[in-house]
């Protein structure tokens, strides 16, 4: 066997240990109190309202308190009608990133406008998040039908998420 050839199968040797290493870090399992922290975010989509299928719209942030409330504000679209809301709700993630939300979405004035339940999933190693509305009810207990998605992105690094 030639120099040459002892030589690269020593180093591809050493590569794949370093890469079994890698994979065998510990990965830290999510939990509600390791999403804490500030959040910024877009939620996008249709509302099928009685009139229509009519586009949704929203921008905002919101905290994420280790106890599972959330709280928050943005300003919202639908059908070009803008508002600035206020945000108050709970929420958890499990430990496979996977989570839910629910939050109850004000005006101004502090008058329900509707709740919003989301499933949610962690990613990027906790420094982004991914939703998709799963219930949109207003005060009157109407269902609205609704196709939305939300993009959240922390706002600040948490280092409880690196390792």
């Amino acid at each position: 066997m030639s120099g040459r050839t002892l030589f690269s199968i020593l180093v591809g040797t050493f590569l794949l240990g370093l890469t079994a290493a890698a994979d065998a870090q510990p990965r830290r399992a999510c939990s509600t109190a390791r999403a804490a922290g500030e959040w910024g975010y877009t939620k996008t989509g249709t509302l099928v309202l009685p009139t229509g299928a009519t586009p949704f719209a929203s921008v905002g942030r919101f905290s994420l308190g280790a106890d599972g409330v959330v709280v928050g504000e943005n300003n919202g679209s639908v059908g070009g009608r803008v508002s600035k809301d206020v945000l108050k709700g709970t929420f958890e993630v499990n430990p496979d990133c996977t989570g839910a939300m629910t939050v109850e979405v004000y005006d101004e004035s502090e008058n329900l406008l509707r709740t919003i339940a989301m499933a949610l999933v962690f990613v990027d190693d906790g420094r982004a998040a991914r939703g998709i509305v799963t219930s949109l009810v207003l005060p009157s207990g109407a269902s609205l039908p609704s196709i939305i998605t939300a993009d959240a992105k922390r706002l600040h690094r948490n280092p409880g998420w690196s390792r």
